[in-house]
């Protein structure tokens, strides 16, 4: 098994771009999901109410602020925030840092309601939530759930596999492969049998090691298409048939990083436990 692809998102819910390496951190990737847009009492827009986040590309600057394009609107360079401190409830912290004012106007013309940009200043000060399978001391950037979600490709092909046989069954036209970014991965894996990472408890990739701290759940937001933003039934209906227990359905699994260090793609992947 190898490691194939690696997927960063700066701002949480906008769409993410795939790289050679990353830097992990406690928290996650180094680059990833630092962001958040807010509405007015600081609960996130997330993209399954607001698709029109999935339209952002967002990058990461050399002064460590953004690079924001989305269509309709002019590109944005957000400098590093150095805001006032206000109170969030994504994460658990009492407060974070606020963006540049004319991010906020870029978000809210986007999303046609009032939105703020904010950057979580210190992901140590943000614990998992033992009710996600965190632990005494585990900390998550803006990706709430887990530090890091990893996917692989063969669970993904035997899904495709489950939706044609779906379509066949009620006559419809093939459908077109599902692209893994519905899914929203930081690492995807290649070379391991369809949901074998179902029974992962540890692993390493490369020098790295990780906990799985749960499996993923999956919601509305994986019936959106990535580049047409359309909104259908799949994956959750086949999911909903092959891949649901507890009441959820699921698809990959969420990781805690033991330590820091970096990944790159290529590296080997060794189930420890």
């Amino acid at each position: 098994m190898e490691l194939a692809e690696i997927r960063e998102y700066p701002v949480k819910s906008v769409s993410g771009w795939v790289v050679d390496s990353a830097v992990v951190e406690p928290w996650g990737l180094a680059e990833d999901r630092r962001w958040a847009v807010l509405d007015e009492q600081g609960e996130g827009h997330c993209a399954g109410n607001n698709p029109r986040l999935l339209s952002v590309v967002a990058g990461v600057t050399d002064e460590g602020g953004l690079l924001l394009d989305a269509p309709g609107l002019p590109q944005l360079k957000v400098p590093p925030a150095t805001g006032e401190s206000v109170p969030v409830r994504l994460v658990k912290v009492d407060t974070v840092v606020l963006a540049d004012p004319d991010a906020h106007a870029w978000f809210t013309r986007l999303l046609g309601k009032p939105a703020r940009l904010v950057w979580l200043d210190d992901p140590d000060r943000s614990a998992l939530p033992s009710s996600h399978g965190g632990l005494p001391g585990e900390v998550v950037n803006f990706a709430r759930d887990a530090p890091i979600l990893l996917t692989s490709r063969s669970s993904l092909h035997r899904l495709d596999e489950w939706i044609l046989e779906g379509a066949m069954e009620r006559q419809d036209d093939p459908p077109a492969p599902l692209d893994m970014t519905r899914f929203r991965p930081n690492l995807v894996i290649d070379g391991a049998p369809p949901y074998a990472e179902d029974d992962w408890r540890e692993i390493r990739i490369g020098s790295l090691a990780f906990r799985v701290s749960e499996h993923c759940d999956r919601c509305a937001l994986t019936t959106y298409d990535p580049v047409t933003l359309q909104k259908g039934k799949e994956p959750l209906r086949v999911l909903k048939r092959h891949r649901r227990w507890d009441g959820k359905t699921w698809f990959g699994i969420r990781l805690v990083p033991r330590g820091r260090g970096e990944l790159r793609l290529g590296d080997p992947v060794t189930v420890l436990a």
